[in-house]
């Protein structure tokens, strides 16, 4: 099976090298990974960084040219996404790269879309993932 991992970002200059290091090193269990990072218009600086990170990390880089949102960045990302499942993660590590195995563990092409969260003594970090 394949995941494909969308990160839309949007001015991330801080967070983003991190980010996509711990999703590029993240464990699918044996899912084939697909990362594909938009940049949704950033102008601090993510924008000269995503280049070098791609040719370091070798993932799929789709920029707009002004931002437009979080949904429209993962709505451009799912145009090009090819794998079975779909991730969405934060650029901002909202979301723990971590945490993929517990979810990965429960697919099943039987259901549309699987949801995690953290305990509730956990809840000071929300955690969602979407798959589709």
């Amino acid at each position: 099976m394949k995941l494909s991992i969308i990160i839309p970002v949007f001015n991330e200059k801080e967070k983003i090298s991190e980010t996509i290091q711990k999703v590029q090193s993240s464990n699918t269990l044996d899912c084939e990974k697909e990362i594909i990072v938009v940049d949704d218009g950033s102008y601090d600086g993510t924008e000269k960084i995503l280049p070098q990170l791609q040719k370091e990390y070798n993932f799929l880089l789709i920029r707009h040219s002004q931002n437009l949102g979080k949904g429209a960045a993962i709505r451009t990302g799912l145009k090009y996404a090819s794998g079975d499942f779909v991730l969405v993660q934060d650029a901002d590590l909202e979301y723990d790269p971590e945490d993929y195995p517990s979810l990965l563990q429960v697919l099943n092409p039987q259901f549309p879309v699987v949801y995690g969260f953290r305990k509730e003594e956990q809840r000071k970090k929300r955690q969602l993932f979407v798959f589709f």
